[in-house]
């Protein structure tokens, strides 16, 4: 019979076997699962090890009692070890002998608190108290595998004593994210690392979760490991990864997050603050764009390629035209603490970014609209799915190539592909785009008269916007950390995240008719734009 052969044997006729003989032994139910494991375990090692015995029951029951009989020992010395009853000083008792702490110990459930606080003791502590009480390691050899001087490892074993007798005594409590984990969504402003951060960091849940209970109260290590249920060891190398990637930051014995995370509170306010402007913030932005294109038409200037419809063009002119007043917001916010840009932060791993967090918010918010290098995404209806999330710089430049009408060097195979997304089609003696391109140098000035008015339009909507991010910026301040309180680019960077002007514009426009879309639309190329 071959190897996996006789390891489904044993599965299938002898484990339920087994566990009886080892209740019968033990008079333990979790005693005799343990034990039950352990034989199980013996036996299958020796299969793949490849011993074939010629008298399978008798070898298999023989492991059994061998098993069992070092098990009876094992207890019969732990015993000799510690004493029974209630946990005090010589439950934990230090003695240069071979020791363990195990379920033949103490009462069960006293064994289980043990267990639990060698899961929640620091690693200084941990790595001789292992060795010690789980290996049966003497202090000698501990002492010189760690490199460590003898009187140092009992001081350790002694202080560690008193830290699991303290904790025993504890009713601990695991935190609610151990049970009821939550969602952070995140904005990131610049480029990722050689190691995919911060991306790589905080698409776990686990990260998600540490990060939320660090923002909301400072914790040491052994604090957020209770609050996520999770063991220390585990948590420790966690926590050294987010700190190395700049997401934790060390304050004394605690950890908090080192970027700011916008409550659902935050979010819910500025919401309804944006809600209040909306109307009328959309009306300004739609004279702004009308005022300005029917002046380039009245003057004769070529504006725009033909490509795309007008009515489908307006949903790039929007989004663009509420980009150039809130730019203009931002600039005039700096000018007034006399700031300039101080850059994005330099991470561990060559990426240059910063990163924002916002809790799930449940209420009614204005669409969102991205940008994604050339083309603004709608998350309204199914707008966003029908093209890529985005296009690298050799599609773009492909993009640009065709719009110049000079695409020598560029390869079929790219612009047939920029064809299967809807950005090209193709024409007599090539391809042409499928949406707006503007070239501004052929855009000359509007007239004086025209200029005053788009002046006093344009004032308008930068004073409704300016309103909008102070409040926002208000907002912010009222819950961001202390340590960040004075980083004008982190203030920035959530105020122009929270804003969502651009989502209000969008669903302002849809309502008030100036742009459609069906939910049966088959246009791909919304928002879709490329100046030169």
């Amino acid at each position: 019979m071959s190897t996996e052969n006789l390891i489904k044997h044993f599965a299938d006729d002898y484990y339920e076997k087994l566990y009886y003989f080892c209740l019968k032994k033990t008079s333990d139910n979790h005693e005799a699962e343990d034990l039950a494991q352990e034989i199980a375990v013996a036996v299958i090692h020796e299969l793949r090890e490849g011993t074939i015995p010629d008298n399978f029951p008798a070898w298999v029951w023989q492991i059994a009692r061998n098993r069992y009989a070092r098990w009876a020992d094992r207890k019969n010395k732990r015993r000799n070890t510690f004493s029974g009853g209630g946990i005090d000083d010589d439950v934990l008792k230090i003695a240069d002998t071979e020791a363990s702490v195990d379920d033949g110990l103490l009462l069960r459930e006293d064994y289980n608190l043990l267990r639990r606080e060698l899961a929640f003791i620091s690693g200084e502590y941990r790595k001789v108290l292992i060795p010690f009480y789980i290996e049966y390691r003497k202090i000698n050899d501990i002492a010189a595998a760690l490199n460590l001087p003898v009187g140092t490892v009992k001081a350790k074993l002694s202080r560690a004593r008193n830290i699991l007798k303290e904790g025993m005594n504890m009713a601990r409590e695991f935190g609610i994210l151990s049970y009821k984990p939550e969602n952070i969504n995140f904005a990131v402003n610049g480029n990722t690392g050689e190691l995919g951060t911060p991306f790589s960091m905080i698409n776990r849940k686990l990260c998600k979760n540490i990060l939320l209970a660090a923002y909301r109260t400072p914790s040491t290590a052994d604090e957020l490991a209770m609050e996520m249920g999770v063991a220390l060891p585990y948590m420790e190398d966690e926590i050294s990864n987010l700190v190395w990637g700049g997401l934790l930051r060390e304050n004394g014995k605690k950890y908090e997050t080192n970027f700011f995370i916008v409550s659902a509170k935050a979010k819910e306010s500025a919401v309804m603050h944006l809600k209040s402007i909306a109307s009328e913030l959309t009306d300004r932005i739609i004279a702004l764009v009308e005022h300005e294109t029917k002046c380039y038409d009245e003057n004769g200037y070529q504006w725009h390629e033909g490509y795309q419809p007008y009515e489908d063009m307006k949903w790039a002119l929007l989004m663009e035209k509420a980009d150039e007043v809130h730019s203009g917001v931002v600039k005039t916010v700096r000018e007034s603490r006399n700031q300039k840009w101080g850059g994005r932060t330099k991470r561990a791993d060559g990426g240059e970014w910063d990163l924002l967090g916002f809790e799930d918010f449940g209420g009614e918010a204005p669409a969102g609209v991205g940008m994604h290098g050339m083309q603004y995404k709608f998350n309204y209806k199914n707008i966003r799915d029908k093209t890529p999330n985005g296009l690298n710089p050799d599609q773009r430049a492909a993009l640009a190539a065709v719009a110049k009408q000079n695409t020598d060097g560029i390869e079929k195979v790219l612009l047939d592909e920029l064809v299967g997304y809807g950005y090209l089609e193709k024409a007599e003696g090539g391809y042409k785009p499928t949406f707006y391109v503007r070239f501004d140098q052929k855009v000359g000035a509007l007239t004086a008269e025209q200029a005053s008015i788009y002046g006093e339009l344009y004032k308008e909507a930068h004073q409704l916007m300016l309103n909008h991010y102070n409040f926002c910026s208000g907002v912010i301040h009222g819950e961001i950390p202390d340590f960040l309180k004075n980083d004008h680019r982190i203030v920035d960077f959530a105020c122009n995240n929270i804003s969502n002007e651009r989502g209000a514009v969008l669903e302002g426009a849809l309502e008030k008719g100036y742009i459609s879309y069906a939910d049966n639309d088959t246009r791909k190329m919304l928002g879709a734009y490329l100046r030169l």
